[in-house]
């Protein structure tokens, strides 16, 4: 039986930030962050916005193509949580008219949980054939200002469909796996931007790539050779071509950046985000090539801290029929330009808090964050 992604929709936020207005206020070629990170511009929510309304979007989306009693799970991954106890997923029930038998759990592990859930869903649609689940990656990554992550913030949200006889790709079984005690990225709860060691990062990256690809390698009779495509989490897409580069040079195998360009015009415009970045690359592989039908694709997703994962789908027949960029272009094309000083105040003005105050109408997007009322989140369409 194949179990896999049956459908997929993906929602950014308000706001967006050209990279070459950061660098023209900071004096600094833009070819350091359009060549140099591989990126060129960044979403960024407005105060009225936030992983749920994104979330939300996506889903409501999504879900207009397909039956609401079917979904008996949402397991919504972020490390963009808004609550130390309550589920994101649990604010999405009213929100997207869900019926109430209805697992809902939240999963955390850096950017590697989106991939969690999907192999939790795939694994309980092996036992559960006729059921489906919702599975969701959202996150807003946010650094300090004037900070060498400042360029790579980003936002946004993918929402997936995991069934049995899938639309668009089957996840294989069989994965490898890699955790290591790493701080190479970390966010303390009194803290609402992360601490990062961008080298330590970068080589722990690296090197969970091949630790995870030699454990699938020994669990599988599978070559490099046998993947057509490679999808790699994008924290920028520079990264990922180093990554791949450095695969190359572990299995003593040429592998071009042609195996891995066509993922990367999303995550280019979108930045970091964080579990949703290697779905992202999906979205945008499965967009940009009319050819995929039957063919392997390589996943490698990667958590810092670390967790990390190597995995393969292969694409179905009839894909072309159930994807659409036109969604995507559409929430690309509609993010209104920030001014720097714009940014600034909008950055500056953050509060992760939970005293009550109403948020200004901004966004026009499906679902807007209200406000806090007694310390409770307030959420409604429009």
């Amino acid at each position: 039986m194949k179990i896999g992604i049956h459908d997929l929709e993906v929602a950014t936020s308000h706001y967006v930030l050209d990279l070459d207005t950061l660098a023209e206020q900071q004096n600094i070629d833009p070819n350091k962050y359009h060549l140099g990170l591989g990126q060129d511009t960044f979403s960024m929510p407005a105060p009225d916005e936030d992983i749920i309304t994104m979330a939300a979007e996506a889903a409501a989306t999504l879900l207009e193509r397909h039956e609401v009693s079917k979904i008996r799970q949402v397991l919504f991954a972020t490390e963009s949580s808004i609550d130390q106890s309550k589920a994101a997923g649990v604010y999405l029930h009213e929100l997207l008219g869900l019926p109430a038998n209805v697992r809902s759990v939240e999963l955390k592990q850096a950017c590697y949980s989106g991939t969690a859930a999907l192999q939790m869903a795939v694994n309980a649609i092996a036992r559960n054939p006729e059921e489906q689940i919702l599975v969701i990656a959202s996150d807003v990554a946010r650094y300090a200002l004037d900070s060498g992550g400042e360029p790579t913030q980003g936002a946004g949200s993918v929402a997936m469909l995991i069934a049995a006889d899938p639309n668009l790709v089957e996840i294989e079984p069989g994965s490898g796996f890699h955790t290591s005690d790493v701080n190479d990225f970390w966010r303390p709860n009194d803290s609402t931007t992360p601490f990062v060691d961008g080298q330590l990062s970068l080589d722990a990256y690296l090197n969970a790539t091949n630790a995870a690809w030699d454990d699938l390698a020994a669990r599988r009779e599978l070559a490099v050779e046998d993947i057509h495509r490679f999808l790699h989490h994008q924290p920028f897409t520079k990264m990922a071509r180093k990554q791949l580069a450095a695969l190359a040079v572990h299995t003593g195998t040429e592998l071009s950046d042609d195996l891995i360009e066509e993922s990367m015009s999303y995550n280019r415009a979108l930045g970091n985000t964080y579990t949703a970045s290697l779905y992202f690359a999906l979205t945008a592989q499965l967009h940009n090539n009319a050819d995929l039908a039957g063919k392997r694709l390589g996943f490698f997703s990667y958590g810092s801290g670390a967790v990390a994962e190597f995995f393969t789908g292969v694409v179905q027949e009839q894909y072309r029929d159930h994807i659409y960029p036109q969604n995507v272009e559409k929430q690309l094309d509609n993010r209104v330009n920030l001014t720097y000083d714009e940014y600034r105040t909008l950055h500056e003005g953050y509060a992760a808090t939970s005293e009550t105050f109403t948020t200004p109408k901004t966004t026009n997007a499906p679902f807007r964050l209200s406000g806090v009322t007694e310390h409770q989140r307030r959420y409604e369409a429009q």
